[in-house]
């Protein structure tokens, strides 16, 4: 019987419903009645009729005759009893366009392009749906218009497994299915096959099917099988397989193959790649095995393996806890050798931590460590870049913030070390406590404003810093680190008034005082016998004190010159900044200070006792003088003349900053004005950044160029003074198409989570989402053109080394980088650099690369340098099949 309405059914087949697609036989135990017939079933009126209440009706009868007790109530019931093929839960279905229901041959046919049926978690939509009641079979095909256009696909969910298929044919009690023309994701895997059989809830066959990474319909690539066996979110495993480009295959058979697709950590082997190098020979680069060892750790290890003889080892052990820290260790060694049999051996700890800011609010920990052998680095093959870094820098810190209390305190470890000079300095521990600004004046109960006096500020900055200097060339680590270790500590006890603005000027006193902490005094005595200098070195616990009183005013000047209302530029701005304090310091180390002789001349110098101390030795002498400089900032206001909007105003800035800084002493004996200090800043038309800075002495200089007391007003009234440092450094960037494009960047990769384990990704890892996220291999192919220029400039006055006077020593130096997009899939790119004081090229790096859609290819080369390269480099992005890549990298050193 057709459905008179020929709009949308929608329909829900409840317990009853089930109970008539599924032929159960109702038992009725108050009449006898028994319908075994599908056909009588179906046209028998079974609806009953609503009975009264008992009780209603005998209020309506005799509200005042009693009930008697003698008469027992009975609930009549009946029961019923399902037939064997009966489905376990009721079957929710709509249908887009029309119902037929065909009772003789017991089938139920659903019509419309989103028509659907669910049924526990099977999910089905499709344009014709059949469902036949004997067999307990769902059917789904796909439909065409007349023009041969398939309307819609048949679409099957299952759990975890999404189907789109041409037909499909499933059984919804046992679960069972087979379906022609199917596509289906697994993890990264796009599946198709010409048939698909599932017999088990987690386990499905294909025939004749391929596997890829390629999202296309037509994939770029795939890996062809006649016959595959998918176990869901854990592996497939197919007979003899090939791979196919473009749809061509390729004459490579493997007899099987067997890919896992379960998400999260497991423990396996890590593939690894070759790679040549000229003095250490043919190579296997990164073999190694991945271990998990629970929730929170797993490891991973890995080795280099050199035709020569040497060979590398990483160890790298990685822990996490969710919201609470992360972090990973790495234990590298290296033990080369080369043509000559000579060997390298060294090793490198490396140990990064953090915790998460809400673990323990107020309480931070972290940690980055970086040591070992001065030669790990240069010694490590194939990476040029890492061979040319000499500094190893380390850091442990720990702070806390008391909730409600101005204390904090942070304590640190450092340590850095050249491994060129292989000088090692050890800062263990560094401590600051610090307690905020306190008003001990205010009252607890405000009413009105503060008092002048209840503004009075006192805080306390207290740091204890230790140092250990010394060289890793004894082997005898911890012996010279107990020698020549010192500590030091300084206190810092600011004074302060915040007073209110008197007109345009704001007023600010100060008063400070410091007092510092040694462990040992340094004094210098002339042998007047041996002529020559002794030094004593005496250990124990010194102090020093000083104190210092100020007064400053600053303000705000500004001025505006209007243009012609026609004119494009309509005004400009300048803003001034003047600032002058003066202050006083008292002379309260002048026991901190001696004169001896420094040679068979009889010329004398002077030094402080405390000058290889930590903390550092206070001025010698009293300073009672002027701070004074002067701040300036220019802007212009330009109009559009094809916008008469307000908003065709600009503003741009013309100069952001340019200042003058000095001081004058008027209690210091000579040399009172102290030199001139310049800095400019800008950034025109918001392309070209500028930035420069000057020291100027203003003083004239004798023969042997050495600064006298004499101003040089003396000679030249217009002149600052004399030039000693100068430096100019410009930057600028030009690109095409869309400007909110941001140029490739370096692949810096920062630590990221895996979002399944929550472990941090390993380099692998890493490498294949940083590719993912930033196709091109770091290349921005929707920027057509760009061109990054940078130059820096740097003047100085040194002594000319035979002591008759001074000279200018200048460096120049140019860095660029540019791209070109020779087709929208096609990107060419060159970066490098130029000493132009030295004449010398640095690292030039060009580079080729290819965008295409699920693979990658990149050419880079770096034909000039101390260390030259090339590589070519073929991958999928896909991180499932990161390690089949096509790879040839070789490098090449100047002995």
């Amino acid at each position: 019987m057709n459905h008179p309405n020929k709009g949308k059914a929608n329909y829900i087949l409840v317990l009853a419903m089930v109970s008539l697609l599924s032929s159960l036989t109702l038992y009725c135990t108050a009449s006898g009645f028994h319908h075994d017939d599908f056909h009588s079933f179906l046209t028998t009126d079974t609806v009953p009729v609503k009975a009264e209440p008992v009780a209603d009706i005998t209020n309506k009868i005799s509200p005042t005759i009693k009930a008697d007790t003698n008469i027992i109530v009975k609930t009549d019931t009946f029961s019923f009893r399902t037939s064997k093929n009966a489905l376990d839960a009721p079957v929710f279905y709509h249908a887009d366009d029309s119902m037929v229901m065909d009772i003789p041959e017991k089938k139920i046919i659903l019509y419309g392009k989103q028509s659907n049926v669910k049924y526990l978690d099977n999910d089905l939509t499709a344009p014709l749906v059949e469902f036949d009641q004997r067999t307990n079979i769902i059917s789904a095909h796909l439909t065409k218009d007349s023009a041969g256009n398939v309307i819609n696909y048949v679409r099957f969910n299952q759990g975890d497994i999404k189907t789109q298929s041409d037909t499909v044919r499933f059984n919804p009690k046992t679960g069972k299915g087979i379906s022609k023309g199917t596509y289906t994701q697994q993890d990264e895997l796009y599946v198709y096959s010409e048939k698909f059989k599932k017999t088990e809830p987690d386990v499905f066959y294909a025939l004749r099917g391929r596997f890829t990474t390629c999202n296309l319909d037509t994939p770029h690539f795939a890996f062809v099988s006649k016959r595959i066996k998918f176990i869901n979110q854990k592996m497939a495993i197919t007979g003899p397989v090939h791979p196919e480009f473009e749809n061509v295959p390729i004459p490579v058979i493997l007899p099987f193959g067997i890919y896992p697709m379960q998400q999260g950590r497991h423990s396996g082997l890590l593939a690894p790649s070759f790679s040549a190098n000229e003095t250490l020979g043919l190579s296997l680069e990164g073999l190694g095995y991945y271990k998990v060892l629970g929730e929170k750790w797993d490891l991973v290890t890995q080795a280099n393996i050199y035709s020569y003889g040497g060979w590398t080892l990483k160890v790298n052990p990685r822990y996490y806890k969710r919201y609470r820290y992360q972090g990973n260790f790495a234990v590298g060694i290296i033990h080369l050798r080369d043509l000559d049999k000579s060997g390298t051996r060294a090793f490198q700890v490396n140990w990064q931590h953090s915790t998460d800011s809400k673990a323990r609010p107020g309480v931070t920990f972290s940690a980055s460590v970086n040591a070992g052998s001065s030669g790990y680095n240069n010694a490590i093959p194939n990476q040029p870049q890492r061979n040319f870094q000499n500094q190893l820098q380390s850091s442990i810190s720990y702070s806390k913030i008391w909730k409600n209390k101005p204390f904090n305190l942070n304590v640190n470890a450092n340590h850095n070390q050249n491994s060129n000079s292989k000088l090692i300095n050890i800062n263990l521990p560094d401590i600051g406590f610090n307690v905020n600004t306190l008003y001990p004046f205010r009252r607890k109960e405000v009413i009105g404003q503060y008092k002048w006096y209840e503004n009075i500020g006192i805080a306390l900055n207290t740091n204890i810093k230790s140092l250990a200097s010394f060289y890793d060339t004894t082997g005898r680590f911890f012996n010279e680190f107990g020698q020549k270790y010192q500590w030091g500590a300084t206190h810092n006890v600011p004074i302060s008034l915040s007073l209110p603005q008197i007109g345009n000027l704001q007023f600010s006193p100060s008063v400070s005082y410091q007092e510092r902490w040694y462990n040992e005094r340094y004094e210098r005595r002339w042998d007047t016998a041996n002529k020559k200098i002794d030094t004593v070195i005496n250990k124990s616990f010194y102090t020093a004190r000083e104190m210092s009183f100020g007064m400053g005013v600053s303000t705000r000047i500004f001025g505006m010159f209007t243009f012609n209302e026609k004119s494009k530029v309509q005004a400009i701005r300048h803003e001034i900044r003047p600032t002058l304090s003066a202050s006083y310091k008292p002379d309260m180390n002048k026991s901190s200070w001696y004169t001896t002789q420094v040679d068979t001349n009889g010329r004398t110098q002077t030094f402080t006792y405390y000058e290889r101390t930590i903390a550092g030795a206070f001025g010698l002498g009293r300073f009672g003088g002027l701070n004074f400089g002067i701040d300036n900032n220019l802007q212009m206001k330009v109009r559009n003349r094809k916008d008469t909007s307000e908003a065709a105003i600009k503003k741009i800035t013309l100069i952001d900053g340019f200042s003058i800084n000095s001081s004058y002493n008027f209690l210091q004996d000579s040399f009172k004005l102290a030199p001139f200090t310049l800095n400019a800043r800008t950034n025109l038309f918001d392309k070209i950044s500028i930035s420069a800075s000057a020291i100027l002495v203003p003083y004239l200089t004798n023969d042997a160029g050495n600064f006298i007391n004499k101003t040089i007003w003396n000679k030249k009234i217009l002149a600052l003074g004399k030039l000693t440092n100068a430096n100019i450094a410009l930057q600028t960037q030009f690109k095409g198409g869309d400007k909110k494009e941001k140029l490739a960047i370096n692949p810096q990769q920062n630590v990221q989570v895996n979002p399944i384990s929550g472990l941090p990704l390993n380099e692998y890892q890493q490498e294949a989402a940083y590719i993912n996220n930033n196709p091109g291999q770091f290349a921005n192919f929707n920027i057509p053109w760009s061109i990054s220029f940078s130059y820096a400039f740097n003047y100085s006055r040194v002594p000319n080394g035979s002591g008759t006077g001074y000279k200018g020593s200048t460096s120049q130096n140019v860095n660029w980088t540019g791209t070109l997009n020779l087709t929208p899939k096609w990107q060419i790119g060159l970066n490098g650099s130029y000493n132009i004081t030295q004449k010398q090229l640095g690292l030039i790096n060009m580079y080729l690369t290819r965008e295409m859609h699920c693979w990658q290819m990149a050419i880079n080369v770096s034909p000039v340098g101390a260390s030259r390269f090339f590589n070519i480099s073929i991958s999928p992005k896909s991180g499932l099949l990161r390690d089949l890549k096509i790879n040839r990298t070789r490098y090449f050193y100047d002995l």
